[in-house]
């Protein structure tokens, strides 16, 4: 018979909730890496493999292709088997198929393309469930006066993982061969797979947490029972896929779902192709991409982090959840614009500058998984989480090809970032016209 370890001391204060955020930062930040791998080391693979920039376009795509199938499945399995299970498995795979690509020079050239593609296809397929994942683990953990900021930490990762790995990644394609970029990753993945499985609880089940942090967390909104097994002994059931209609049919949802795909065209933009233009249009070396790149993605931590701050200091002050998430994310997506402005200089500082601004604005305004948090009904967080993101990475298929087509007929990258700024001002407009009041949706069970 197993017995419950009981919380400790109701007279002690604790602070876990802060520990699990670093935790799914840390991890967040290695699974934006692993998404960013190729566009480091981009170059120097399309040359010792052959590859032209269509063919750059199809293989970035790969990921996109097999992350968006398996989002709702994913989410279903969140909400099925809970957050550590399925997070563990994402996890442990995602990082041996990174390893895997760091060995795709030992195929022959006609086979080396395929070989990459399916690797990558493989990689979006193991990451599938993490975002939701995180959603959850949110939702789970902070009441919703600290949720936005939360969730901006976590969603910040992937600018901060830029600015860490872009040098790191960099060097090491200067200095060992791309081969070494998947490699290395790999490893940095399997050695936090073994942090998450020791360290990761739920609220009402961790053994560090005091009664008096989760009364604080459950009375704040947090739903802390989310994984926690039926008293019943009955197997949890998974979200009814009649949900899905429901979420579909919500014109608040399809308001957020469609602003998070116009949110990951910027995304996509700077995990793909960024680097791969400052060496073709601007004439860089590889090592200095490696450098230049973390700029703009330290900007893109910083608003990302500071976008969460502002919304959640707007809820307290007593604006509405609907004011305190939508003022963030128009500034963020009007700064996000300034994008465009690159295709009007050849100064490289100036570029940059634009570039860093741009991404910025993008984090500030990326809010849109504290709304998810907000609004996702409480019995199909991770079903919610997962509709979001399939839109939200459509764009990870149509940015990367639509970028390479444009660069191989135009023979340029300025129609390219007129279409990056372009998804800004869309993204802007859902949540002005189409997303109306920000509330949780509650759905009509059978």
């Amino acid at each position: 018979m197993s017995v419950t370890k009981p919380l400790i001391s109701t007279r002690t204060k604790t602070h876990v909730r802060y520990v699990i955020l670093l935790i799914i930062f840390l991890v967040t930040a290695v699974n934006y890496a692993d998404r960013a791998t190729l566009s480091i080391a981009g170059s120097s693979v399309a040359k010792d493999l052959g590859l032209d920039a269509g063919q750059m376009g199809q293989i970035f795509s790969a990921f996109g292709w097999a992350y968006l199938v398996m989002q709702i499945p994913g989410g279903w399995l969140l909400d099925r088997f809970g957050s550590k299970r399925v997070y563990t498995c994402s996890l442990f795979f995602w990082s041996l198929f990174t390893l895997l690509q760091g060995f795709v020079g030992w195929f022959p050239l006609a086979y080396g393309a395929m070989t990459l593609f399916i690797l990558r296809f493989m990689l979006g397929f193991s990451e599938a469930p993490s975002f939701p994942a995180n959603a959850r683990i949110v939702a789970a953990w902070f009441p919703t006066i600290e949720r936005g900021t939360a969730s901006a930490i976590f969603n910040s990762a992937q600018y901060f993982s830029l600015a860490i790995f872009s040098p790191l990644l960099g060097w090491l394609t200067y200095a060992w061969g791309w081969e070494h970029v998947f490699t290395v990753m790999g490893v940095i993945g399997f050695g936090l797979t073994i942090a998450w499985v020791k360290y990761l609880h739920n609220p009402n089940k961790h053994p560090s947490v005091s009664q008096d942090e989760l009364d604080y967390i459950t009375a704040g909104g947090a739903v802390v029972d989310m994984d926690t097994p039926s008293t019943t002994g009955k197997k949890k059931d998974g979200p009814k896929w009649s949900y899905v209609k429901q979420m579909l049919s919500s014109r608040m949802m399809l308001g957020v779902f469609l602003g998070q795909y116009f949110i990951n065209s910027i995304t996509w933009f700077f995990l793909t192709w960024f680097p791969i233009y400052l060496v073709h249009d601007k004439g860089m070396s590889i090592l200095k991409v490696g450098l230049v790149a973390a700029i703009p993605a330290l900007c893109g931590f910083v608003g990302g982090v500071l976008g969460g701050v502002v919304s959640d200091f707007l809820v307290k002050s007593g604006f509405s959840l609907t004011v305190a998430r939508k003022i963030p994310i128009v500034v963020g997506m009007l700064l996000a614009t300034s994008i465009i402005m690159c295709n009007y200089t050849d100064n490289t500082v100036i570029v940059v500058a634009l570039m860093a601004l741009a991404f910025f604005g993008k984090g500030f305004g990326a809010l849109g998984w504290p709304v998810i948090s907000d609004i996702a009904p409480k019995e199909a967080v991770g079903l919610c989480g997962a509709i979001f993101n399939v839109f939200g990475n459509v764009a990870s298929i149509v940015t990367p090809l639509a970028i390479g087509y444009m660069v191989k007929e135009l023979h340029s990258f300025n129609t390219a970032l007129v279409f990056v700024g372009c998804s800004a001002l869309a993204a802007m407009l859902c949540y002005l016209v189409v997303v109306g009041d920000i509330k949780r949706l509650v759905l009509v069970k059978a």
